[in-house]
């Protein structure tokens, strides 16, 4: 599939957009994404999955599982889909989502905007896919009376599609998400996830604003809870220097600003989990360059997503190879 170059999406906002980037991967997959081949890089063993290369998708680009055949064609070794929850709902008040182009960063407030895990699991019982592996991201309900129930119940139905499930308290788009990195609420989440995954591994996506106490709380709930790896990190409500006039919008900022911030959390994660998880970095990660950094710093693997936007698609296989 020949894709245009990112600035021709720059013509429309935002969201559209995406919506226009999602319609056209649902369409190469339906077709079966027929000039998709697998990057050559080696694969990796984590958390007991095989995944085929190093470059994985963070979730919020394909919130609702729509476009999965598409995304493994463009050589991604794993697709996280969602953040997914169990009821739908429409998300924030738009605009919600902005692109910074002088800075190559993204601010999205976008609201955990899903159509509810149900469907979501359809459409995934329904995709064929031709290897990689399928993470999938769940969260709780803006108004939800029990958010701990809330992720149970997204694990229980993710359980039998997913080769890994993520549990994302780390979005700053649902007002007191966060609250639940912090213990003992984090391990009374955890624990109830753990009891409803079956064999099915869980992942925990963790703040790049959390402090280093706050850090070494999450691990060690993650580590006491059995989780099987940990993602670092989420997108960012601090403010590095921007030029952008979107700069002062609320939201979770992700892309190139964040490149500094996501690495030094990832070796803070590595000096506090002392190889007791496995780890996964995300966040301003635009090049092979900056995706051996994160793997010399200790990552096993890489997300990216917001890079996408500027670089376009090519970036995954560029990474995939270099990392071998």
């Amino acid at each position: 599939m020949i894709f245009p170059p990112p600035s021709a999406l720059f013509v429309l906002d935002p969201e559209r957009a995406h919506r226009a980037a999602i319609a056209a991967l649902r369409m190469w997959g339906s077709l079966g994404a027929p000039f998709g081949t697998r990057p050559r890089g080696a694969g990796v063993t984590v958390a007991g999955i095989a995944f085929p290369n190093r470059v994985g998708l963070a979730a919020g680009l394909d919130k609702d599982a729509e476009a999965v055949a598409g995304l493994f064609g463009l050589g991604f070794g794993a697709v996280e889909v969602g953040t997914l929850t169990p009821k739908p709902q429409p998300g924030n008040p738009r605009p919600r989502l902005f692109r910074l182009t002088e800075d190559e960063a993204v601010i999205n407030r976008m609201g955990f905007n899903n159509h509810g895990i149900d469907a979501a699991i359809a459409r995934i019982a329904g995709t064929k896919r031709r290897g990689g592996v399928l993470g999938i991201n769940v969260g709780a309900n803006k108004d939800s009376a029990d958010r701990v129930a809330d992720y149970a119940l997204g694990v229980t139905k993710a359980a039998p599609h997913a080769d890994y499930i993520t549990i994302n308290v780390s979005s700053p788009n649902t007002p007191g998400l966060r609250d639940l990195q912090a213990r003992p609420a984090l391990d009374e989440l955890l624990a109830a996830c753990d009891g409803a995954r079956g064999k099915t591994p869980l992942f925990l996506k963790i703040a790049p604003d959390l402090d280093r106490a706050g850090l070494d709380g999450a691990v060690r709930a993650g580590v006491d809870n059995r989780i099987d790896a940990l993602i670092v990190s989420n997108t960012t409500i601090s403010r590095p220097p921007l030029r952008s006039k979107f700069a002062g919008e609320a939201g979770g900022l992700s892309g190139a600003p964040l490149r500094e911030l996501a690495r030094a959390k990832l070796v803070e994660a590595r000096e506090s989990c002392g190889g007791e998880l496995p780890l996964i970095s995300a966040g301003g990660i635009d090049s092979a360059d900056e995706a051996r950094r994160r793997i010399d710093a200790g990552a096993s693997l890489v997300q990216i997503y917001s890079a996408l936007v500027f670089k376009g698609p090519k970036l995954v296989r560029e990474i995939a190879e270099a990392l071998g």
